[in-house]
């Protein structure tokens, strides 16, 4: 009942997505997934890599089969694309991989096997669906919010000493080799997450069934909340609201070398087109999620979680697309996301939800002072800049603890479960 329950709200949510979408002239998600089978697809990368999660339910003779598969597929694809001269994309071969081990799931599986291959499969078609609906969210954003509130974000951010002004300096000064290496984290981000997710799904092949909490649940919920705060506080970026982006839309031409003046904000027009994805920041949100999780991993998954957190940050702030406050607002919402998920996994209680009020609390204390606040704390950035790095820091502090806590009562009553022992027969006596 839950799992069908949870079909058929995500199954009205996209309908409904798809409906709004067609109401501004653009494809909604459903469209857009079903085309690329046949065209050119958005991204190859996500496709290959929501197949890849798919692959942990099989065995190593399947994955090998599917892998050729797809790939075959996509080069018979390849070849015919070439010919037409349609535009060039991979990826093809991993959907329709994908959705067959959907159809071998419902034709010749059953019981345990057929919902351990579909949970598979549902895990993929997640992945995919969930950067198609991001897709709309964004393009809602841009038809619904004519204005958006940067000026308020910017003038709040001056307590923070202007964090995006200044990487965005130093990511100028490192020139193309850093500013590509940036830009390759920020947009392959999928990658990093799937690697991380690969090594907490590496025995579900084995033993025949899901950990109770991986990373893709936090990535999940955190691209359904993230965009409905989009709604909430629309913040386009200073790329856009006070650079060269923004172009006659822009304030004026400040960033990243002129900071800008403290001033009484408003709400400021902008155009249809340009996403309001800035508050709370989810590519931060995303990465601190796989900072987080690869945490419990061998010393090289762990580097690549630090890696991945560090870079991103640095291509949020230095190319602009993000203020030091929605830098702060994405990680205070992602520890929540995970506090709530790994609780709801664990069993609820008392902490659970201590931990949760806190993270939400300041999460929405944040967005209120960056909304009401924003001349106050720039005229005294002594006070509000460590008062916004403390809150954030107490979440921090207070998630370490409390799942710190978990972590040892379930290590500690993973050892007070006794096996019995097996009894020993009595031997028979030897008659003389």
């Amino acid at each position: 009942m839950l799992w069908a329950t949870v079909g058929v709200v995500g199954l009205g949510f996209l309908v409904a997505l798809e409906i709004a979408a067609r109401g501004y002239g653009k494809p909604g998600p459903i469209t857009v997934q079903w085309r690329e089978l046949i065209v050119a697809p958005q991204s190859g990368t996500v496709l290959y890599a929501s197949m890849t999660l798919m692959l942990v339910v099989l065995t190593w003779r399947q994955r090998f089969i599917a892998v050729g598969a797809a790939i075959g597929i996509d080069l018979v694809f390849w070849l015919v694309r070439w010919i037409v001269g349609a535009q060039m994309m991979f990826g093809s071969g991993a959907l329709w991989v994908t959705l067959g081990c959907a159809v071998i799931a419902v034709t010749r599986r059953t019981g345990r096997e057929r919902r351990l291959l579909l949970m598979g499969v549902g895990l993929a078609l997640l992945l995919v669906t969930g950067r198609k609906t991001g897709y709309t969210w964004l393009l809602i954003t841009s038809k619904t919010r004519p204005m958006v509130l940067d000026q308020y974000v910017a003038t709040a951010d001056q307590a923070l000493g202007n964090p995006s002004w200044v990487v965005g300096r130093i990511v100028e000064a490192t020139g193309t080799v850093g500013a590509h290496v940036l830009e390759w984290v920020y947009i392959q981000l999928a990658v990093g997450a799937v690697i991380v997710a690969l090594y907490q799904l590496r025995n579900v092949a084995t033993e025949r069934r899901f950990p109770s909490h991986h990373l893709v649940r936090t990535f999940l919920v955190i691209g359904l909340l993230g965009p409905g705060i989009y709604m909430i506080f629309p913040v386009v970026g200073p790329i856009f609201a006070y650079g060269a982006d923004g172009e006659q839309w822009a304030l004026a031409n400040l960033w990243p070398h002129t900071a800008p003046p403290i001033g009484v904000p408003v709400p400021m027009p902008f155009d249809e087109f340009t996403p309001r994805n800035c508050m709370p920041s989810l590519h931060t949100a995303w990465a601190t999620a796989i900072f987080i999780h690869s945490r419990k991993g061998p010393r090289a998954l762990r580097y690549l979680g630090t890696f991945w957190l560090v870079a991103t940050l640095g291509a949020t702030l230095g190319f602009g697309y993000h203020y030091g406050a929605d830098i702060i607002s994405g990680i205070v919402f992602t520890l929540t996301i995970e506090a709530g998920l790994r609780a709801q996994a664990r069993g609820w209680d008392r902490s659970a939800t201590r931990v949760v009020v806190h993270g939400t609390v300041v999460f929405v204390a944040m967005l209120a002072s960056y909304r009401y606040l924003p001349v106050r704390m720039a005229e005294l950035p002594w006070l509000f800049g460590p008062l916004l790095v403390l809150a954030t820091a107490s979440v921090i502090l207070v998630y370490v603890r409390t799942t710190r806590r978990w972590d040892r009562e379930a290590a500690s009553a993973v050892a007070t479960v006794r096996v019995p022992e097996q009894r020993r027969e009595q031997q028979p006596e030897l008659v003389v």
